[in-house]
């Protein structure tokens, strides 16, 4: 798996190109902040491909597209690290803790890749795939909640949730702290690969692993919400973070993310942006005779078109 000569990102034999908005590839290379770079944009010193580009919402291809500034190249310096960490039970999701707790920058290569920082949080008692990385774009928009980026959660309860119970989940149970968004719930055997982070060496009587997804991040969600229709967690570890799954890794390992994956995070960034973007577009205005109701009498001079 690598880079190919093209720029886009390969994984089985598949090239996975992504896009992102030319102010971020301008600030991302270096050049200036991003409200430098749109300064840049607008005084028309940026060209991609030779093409003079103002448009604020325009996109560049990474590797593919040639950007210059002022006649000069710019290239993307990708120094960007991500790392997934099997975070252990026991370990608070801090990069440092006053009160000498056991802290995840422990467990990860702090001296390596300076800057590094975990995206969102896990319990202390959770386990489970814990994302690191030095983008504070990419963490943003994984955590944004207009992203509903989608967490995987296998939990073990106390007692066995009714085809009912799981439904309120699905249909949004009501927590102490407010409704949560409709979640996906369903039963898990314990035979299943998946259950055994909580299962280990069986499944204690009257209990059961609960497979939930839920694209919120409120503190203790998945807790309050199994316990707001009367299951107690017991244990909890989550395999799944957006389009990352925990694999290859023993609780306290770490690897980088593949070149695959990190194409994937980049273009989770790139569509939230794109997405941000159309939300701040001013609406196209009507024309006046798309305006007016059937039976509605055009104004007679423009007297009567001023008035209201």
């Amino acid at each position: 798996m690598g880079r190919g000569s093209d720029g886009a990102e390969k994984s089985g034999g598949l090239d996975i190109a992504y896009t992102m908005r030319l102010q971020r590839y301008l600030a991302r290379a270096g050049v200036a902040s991003r409200r430098g770079s749109e300064a840049l944009m607008t005084a028309g010193r940026v060209r991609v491909n030779g093409q003079v580009v103002t448009e604020l919402g325009s996109k560049v291809t990474p590797g593919v597209d040639v950007v210059t500034v002022d006649g000069r190249a710019c290239t993307l310096a990708d120094d960007s690290a991500y790392v997934m960490l099997y975070k252990p039970s026991g370990y608070v999701t801090t990069m440092s803790d006053p009160q000498g707790r056991p802290c995840v920058a422990s467990l990860v290569p702090t001296k390596r890749y300076p800057g590094l920082f975990p995206v969102g949080r896990l319990d202390a008692d959770t386990t489970g795939l814990l994302l690191f990385t030095t983008n504070g774009d990419v963490a943003n928009q994984m955590l944004h909640p207009s992203r509903h980026v989608w967490k995987h959660y296998v939990a073990l309860v106390r007692g066995v949730p009714t085809r009912h119970q799981l439904q309120m989940l699905r249909d949004g149970v009501r927590m102490p702290d407010g409704v949560a968004s409709p979640a996906k719930a369903r039963l898990l055997s314990a035979d299943n690969p998946a259950a055994l982070p909580v299962v280990g060496e069986g499944l204690p009587y009257n209990h059961a692993v609960v497979s939930l997804s839920i694209h919120e991040g409120r503190k203790h969600q998945v807790k309050k919400m199994l316990r707001s229709i009367g299951h107690e967690v017991v244990r909890l570890h989550r395999d799944e973070f957006g389009p990352l799954t925990l694999s290859g890794l023993m609780p306290g390992q770490w690897r980088p993310l593949s070149d695959a994956e990190r194409a994937m995070i980049e273009g989770l960034v790139s569509q939230g942006e794109a997405a941000s973007a159309e939300r701040k577009a001013p609406a196209t205005r009507k024309a006046p005779e798309a305006t007016q109701g059937r039976g509605a009498r055009a104004p007679r001079n423009g007297r009567e078109a001023r008035r209201g």
